[in-house]
């Protein structure tokens, strides 16, 4: 673990060590197997920032489960460009399914806010989300999110799956942009 790491052209800080990510990823894990005992359900998951979560969860999850991946995109260097964009489409049957979308962050719920209603279209069982990270300051759309990792302030934040401008998903601790780039 570093408690620092240089990306691009900024200096990141240690924010959320990866022994802390693991013990909430499989108490998380704990909580989908016990709500969806005799069940099989399908993650469906965000690429490409979910990809780490997903693995680390329905591994935590003692249960038969399906993966499929779709892949969205709001983000361009630092921030939301507001408009969401499909780059990778699903096309499973997901009518009477139970579905659980495994985000890596919510920020302004943008993302959702389109998924959702595309998603019940296709007449599930039911629809649960899985987030890594919350920035509940950020959130302009309602929204339930039943199995959440962190809530986490309105800073930048990399690594375990989360990038800047396609670097740092490898890394296995969660750092947040330094404050003072100065420092």
């Amino acid at each position: 673990m570093q408690n620092q790491v240089f990306i691009h052209d900024h200096w990141f800080d240690l924010y959320l060590p990866a022994a802390e990510i693991q013990s909430r990823v499989s108490d998380l894990g704990r909580q989908i197997t016990n709500e969806y005992a005799g069940k099989r359900p399908l993650f469906l998951v965000v690429l490409n920032g979910a990809f780490v979560f997903a693995a680390d969860l329905v591994r935590a999850c003692d249960l038969e489960c399906e993966l499929a991946f779709i892949q969205l995109s709001s983000y361009r260097g630092f921030a939301s460009s507001g408009k969401v964009e499909t780059l990778l489409g699903l096309n499973l049957p997901l009518k009477d399914r139970a579905i659980i979308i495994v985000e890596d962050i919510i920020d302004t719920g943008n993302t959702m806010s389109v998924l959702l209603p595309d998603l019940q279209k296709l007449q599930p069982e039911s629809i649960a989300i899985a987030s890594l990270l919350l920035k509940p300051d950020c959130l302009l759309h309602p929204l339930t999110i039943e199995y959440l990792g962190f809530e986490i302030p309105d800073r930048f934040v990399i690594g375990y799956g989360l990038d800047y401008d396609g670097l740092a998903r490898n890394l296995a601790d969660i750092y947040q942009i330094r404050k003072d780039p100065a420092l």
